[in-house]
């Protein structure tokens, strides 16, 4: 698959299931309003750059943080991202982008608002003070009881998991051709 060549409408059309150890999450996109994103999530997934990665950083009643390659935090792709704010609220399942810079101090001028790369987070509870700060590229629409066993990992020092919460393999699949039916029979 070749997401660099599909046109922002197309990106749509794509889910990413996420097997980890603890079981499957599988997201969908919202290229309206984060087409970058998505296309770097679609692309990474499909390189295979998720597969092993950990579930770094667990807070219950906030969010679950991966896609750090070297597992601590610091590490990422090599790409920066622009910063896509949008209106999507960061309530229970939405998948936003990880960034640099001091969480909840935000907005259009912050200087670091355009440094996001690979890490992502999936959102455990709703956080409003997140909404315009950070990029929501996509939310879960099945497997919200894996995340549910991921975030009460007991954890050390900076939140990190004491047993490794893995990403087994980040699959790129087609998403079903009525989205809304298929939501409806879960």
């Amino acid at each position: 698959m070749d997401e660099a060549a599909l046109p922002s409408s197309e990106l749509a059309k794509y889910w990413v299931l996420l097997s980890t150890n603890r079981g499957d999450i599988l997201v969908e996109f919202w290229p309206d309003v984060a087409p970058g994103h998505v296309r770097n999530f679609l692309d990474l997934s499909s390189s295979g750059f998720y597969d092993g990665t950990t579930f770094h950083r667990v807070i219950p009643g906030f969010m679950v943080q991966g896609g750090d390659p070297d597992g601590t935090g610091s590490g990422g792709g090599t790409r920066r991202l622009k910063a896509e704010f949008n209106a999507k609220k960061h309530v229970r399942g939405v998948l936003s982008a990880a960034r640099q810079g001091t969480p909840n101090v935000a907005g259009p001028d912050d200087p670091l608002k355009d440094t996001a790369n690979s890490q992502f987070f999936i959102m455990h509870a709703a956080y409003p003070s997140l909404d315009g700060n950070y990029t929501g590229f996509g939310q879960v629409v099945s497997g919200m009881e894996a995340v549910d066993k991921i975030v009460t990992t007991p954890t050390g020092a900076q939140n990190k998991p004491r047993t490794p919460q893995v990403i087994e393999r980040a699959l790129v699949i087609a998403a079903p051709a009525d989205p809304a039916a298929w939501k409806a029979q879960q």
